[in-house]
């Protein structure tokens, strides 16, 4: 290896530096988005119902308990009282009744007593998912589904929910997709947007009569998603016999319109020899026509050489 070869040492350093974010920064960022989700979910569902647990708990338990079994946290004394009548009276400057303190002291306590047990965290979240199992279940019925989509409509009708709610809901569809199945049932190849350009799209059925009635033949729709947002697209019709089916899943040829063709499939990865010049660089003495041939000035006749040669610019 020359000189001008050998690499520097920052050169080695933001190799290996690029190399180590490539491996590490996918299982980083997913775990970063999971820990977020868990806190969003904690902070936003489960707290509000684990805090609408603990007051009906502290409500109901001098009702149902002897005062000699109540528990630890229920019991307010004196001097957790007296510290919190004279903290809250130097806050508010003037006094707090202790009929007021001591159920707010209560909750506290049981608070702490709950945030101290991680099992108990969890009520609130095997409540949320119950809920909203509860709330599928009965939305699914035929009276359900009524009141759902009365809902809706009043939800569309709000002046600045009517903006945001529709394209929302239209994200979740497309991600979730509801009791409604994806109408994509594979991936083709088809050329669009004209001959030489292969795009790869989702095929979701037959098509209109009246359409293969224009064309002559069996006709298929074929959805082409776009990046990044492949929930947003173009709707084509094209022959079946245009339509070629490609060995990769649904969800490959969503991660390869995503990305922008980086994340393409592993069994479909085709391997180049680096040696290999790219397809579209001219080596060196090479006179065949390159791509940009058809976008250069056209050569002067041997005519009008000659004649320039023949009669020079006088000075």
């Amino acid at each position: 290896m020359s000189k001008s070869e050998r690499k520097t040492f920052w050169q080695d350093f933001k190799q290996f530096f690029v190399r180590g974010l490539a491996i590490l920064l996918p299982s980083v960022l997913t775990l970063w988005i999971l820990f977020m989700a868990y806190r969003f979910v904690d902070s936003n569902i489960a707290e509000p119902i684990n805090a609408g647990i603990r007051q009906v708990i502290i409500n109901v338990a001098p009702r149902t308990l002897s005062p000699d079994r109540l528990p630890e946290w229920f019991v307010v004394t004196e001097d957790q009282v007296f510290h919190a009548k004279h903290q809250r009276t130097v806050e508010a400057r003037r006094p707090i009744q202790e009929e007021v303190l001591r159920p707010q002291i209560r909750a506290r306590n049981f608070k702490e007593y709950w945030n101290d047990h991680w099992y108990l965290r969890l009520i609130g979240l095997v409540v949320a998912i119950i809920l909203i199992y509860l709330a599928g279940l009965l939305l699914g019925g035929f009276l359900g589904r009524k009141f759902y989509h009365k809902f809706e409509d009043f939800l569309n009708r709000l002046p600045i929910f009517k903006s945001v709610y529709p394209h929302v809901k239209q994200v979740v569809d497309f991600l979730i997709g509801g009791d409604k199945k994806l109408a994509f049932n594979r991936v083709v190849l088809v050329e669009y947007p004209r001959k030489g350009i292969w795009t790869v799209g989702l095929m979701t059925g037959a098509s209109m009569k009246s359409i293969e009635g224009e064309a002559g033949g069996d006709m298929v729709t074929v959805f082409i998603p776009s990046s990044p947002t492949p929930f947003t697209g173009y709707t084509i019709n094209v022959k079946k016999e245009d339509a070629i089916d490609i060995p990769i899943t649904i969800d490959e040829a969503l991660r390869f319109v995503v990305t922008g063709g980086v994340l393409v499939p592993s069994h479909q990865q085709v391997d180049r020899k680096e040696d290999e010049p790219p397809i579209l660089q001219q080596q060196p003495g090479d006179l065949s026509p390159g791509p940009l041939q058809g976008m250069m000035p056209p050569e002067p006749p041997e005519d009008d050489k000659s004649g320039s040669e023949s009669n020079p610019d006088r000075s």
